[in-house]
């Protein structure tokens, strides 16, 4: 049975943006259904602040034409404001302020009456594990603990649009996994994620699209599945117990690359539970048994670094470089 699309909570066509003779955006297009993680993902330079200050109105297009929550950005700018939230990459808090004064200060800016803004200052303090820390200043907390008090921030609002540029830079590992757990369950409520992340480990765990953006332009966007099929290297390791069975399996996968030492035979595969019924079915065609099979895909990385000519320096050329496979068992602002 079919279901019907979820509306577009951004779009854009189009979008142009120059400063001079220099093109930051050279006529990107993007649709992000409501309800969903969008990652925008490119080397420093490729235009992805330039396209979250678009988005967010903080800075007008040269040519083409963005929505954001159903409103034009530049015709309404307004509208948009109201319906979004900016968690920036440095934060945005008070720290001459306590945890719970921060947060009326934004209910007080997002013009809640007093008494509301208590009340969901109180529920996101909660919300974010942060009443303990309410009364103290930000001064005193963890980088992860002022990351979720600047989400708790952007949240006062209550927007259905959030912009997050680089959420977790900064945190330990344990802190930002926290983070992403925040993240999926304002997803889960029907809020819609703009990420732009460093980390391409983050974007893989939590975006349901990705784009890549690379000299203004967007070079690929699909899943991050359909990303990693783009780029070639995945294969199937076979590792046998002796030369013989090495040898005997190199007789049946003659395309196969071999390495004697580690006793191992790796075949092109595209990592589809087809492919690798096709080489167990050929492995016991031939009475040949293997001690041990692993599958072995292109990450993130490897799309990264292919798809974008400058690498995340912005001054090294690494076009048409593929780094070695990796296995697919790996751990996968202004208001």
């Amino acid at each position: 049975m079919s279901t019907t699309p979820a509306p577009s909570a951004i779009t854009a066509a189009g979008l142009r943006k120059a400063y001079g003779d220099h093109v930051v955006l050279d006529g990107i297009d993007i649709d992000v259904p409501q309800g969903t993680v969008f990652s925008l993902l490119g080397p420093n330079g490729a235009g992805k602040t330039t396209t979250v200050q678009i988005l967010s109105t903080l800075l007008r297009p040269d040519g083409g034409r963005a929505t954001v929550a159903g409103r034009d950005v530049a015709r309404e700018a307004d509208a948009v404001r109201a319906a979004i939230g900016v968690t920036g990459q440095f934060s945005a808090i008070d720290n001459l302020l306590t945890g719970e004064e921060n947060m009326v200060l934004m209910a007080d800016l997002n013009h809640l009456g007093k008494r509301e803004g208590r009340r969901r200052a109180a529920q996101l303090l909660e919300q974010f594990d942060l009443v303990e820390a309410a009364k103290r200043t930000p001064a005193t907390y963890s980088g992860g603990m002022k990351r979720r008090l600047d989400l708790a921030m952007t949240l006062v609002g209550n927007p259905r649009v959030i912009f997050l540029d680089e959420p977790t830079t900064g945190l330990d590992p344990r802190s930002r996994r926290s983070m992403w757990e925040s993240i999926r369950a304002l997803v889960a409520d029907g809020v819609t994620i703009f990420l732009t992340t460093q980390y391409l480990e983050e974007a893989d765990q939590l975006a349901d699209r990705i784009a890549v953006l690379d000299g203004g332009r967007l070079v690929a966007e699909g899943t991050a599945a359909e990303l990693k099929r783009l780029i070639p290297g995945s294969h199937v390791r076979l590792q046998f117990a002796d030369m013989v069975e090495l040898d005997a399996a190199a007789r049946v996968f003659r395309t196969s690359a071999r390495d004697d030492n580690a006793l191992t035979l790796s075949i092109p595969s595209d990592g589809s539970v087809a492919s690798l019924r096709a080489v167990l079915d050929q492995l016991d065609g031939a009475s040949v048994r293997a001690g041990h099979l692993t599958v072995h895909t292109p990450d993130l990385d490897d799309v990264f670094f292919a798809l974008t000519g400058s690498g995340t320096s912005g001054d090294t050329d690494i076009s048409g470089t593929i780094p070695a496979t990796t296995s697919n068992d790996m751990i996968g602002s202004q208001r």
